[in-house]
């Protein structure tokens, strides 16, 4: 089991799967929304996502037709991201977890539109577009 929360704590949550390869998305929505040259996610079953205190916090924008970035309404903290395209998972930041997790990143996404300022320096896969592994739902 993982813990989360936001940076204020009133919105705290557990996990209870195991924590799959964080993914680096570079997409334009993604930068606005974390204020970042990136943002760090992780594929979760929302049935395994369990609200411990401050569900009725989350607030969510659709940031395009069909996509919901949900975020705490006290701090602005992001929880989580999801899409119709993936129905039943939600992109856990990985940034709001409480403890260490035992994955490391799988591949930088949306790189095409990644920020000119951001050099990438690692020697992980990168797509220039979004990639959805076959053969998973994740």
């Amino acid at each position: 089991m993982h813990t989360g929360s936001c940076l204020c704590g009133g919105i705290r949550f557990e996990i209870h799967q195991e924590i799959g390869p964080v993914q680096i998305c570079h997409c334009i929505q993604c930068r606005k929304a974390q204020g970042s040259a990136f943002v760090t996610n992780t594929p979760v079953q929302e049935e395994n996502l369990r609200f411990i205190s401050g569900k009725d916090l989350l607030g969510a924008f659709e940031s395009s037709p069909g996509n919901q970035r949900c975020f705490c309404k006290n701090c602005g903290s992001p929880i989580y991201s999801k899409t119709e395209k993936l129905p039943g998972v939600v992109r856990i930041r990985v940034g709001t977890l409480d403890n260490d997790v035992n994955t490391e990143p799988h591949a930088h996404f949306y790189v095409a539109h990644k920020a000119n300022w951001f050099q990438i320096t690692d020697n992980l896969p990168q797509f220039l577009e979004g990639y959805v592994p076959q053969g998973t739902n994740l």
